[in-house]
């Protein structure tokens, strides 16, 4: 399930976090449904499971994922909607940017197509995802 980079300067529990975050939101993992192992996860990516439990611990805060004695982690029902408000949270900072591109010349012409691009990249990716077996 989980594609990790040891290349990547994003340490590896952060890759988990951003994984899950991005399985959530694409209904990889719907409300309810059980997350991998602990063990699982780190057999199968020759991680260490202090590190995957780094990643489940962060997801548990954040009210992502929530741990059943016993059974395992499974995603939150609301942890869909926590995600869209966090993303809608960071419109402040896109703002910030448009407007700072803008001033720089940038034309609202070619921040419309990258913004265009980026939702067809998004909606691919989302439509792969939900193709392929999350295990």
């Amino acid at each position: 399930m989980f594609q990790i980079d040891p290349m990547s300067r994003l340490p590896v529990y952060e890759q988990i976090i951003e994984q899950v975050e991005r399985f959530i939101l694409t209904n990889v993992l719907t409300p309810g449904s059980q997350i991998p192992s602990v063990r699982s996860v780190s057999l199968t990516n020759s991680v260490n499971p202090r590190t995957i439990l780094k990643a489940y611990n962060e997801l548990d805060s954040r009210g992502l994922i929530q741990a059943v004695p016993g059974k395992g982690y499974f995603v939150c029902m609301d942890a869909c909607d926590r995600l869209r408000e966090k993303g809608r949270a960071k419109m402040k900072d896109l703002s910030a940017l448009v407007t700072e591109l803008a001033m720089s010349g940038i034309t609202k012409e070619e921040i419309c197509a990258c913004i265009e691009a980026v939702f067809a990249d998004t909606a691919q990716s989302a439509a792969s995802s939900q193709e392929g077996d999350p295990s």
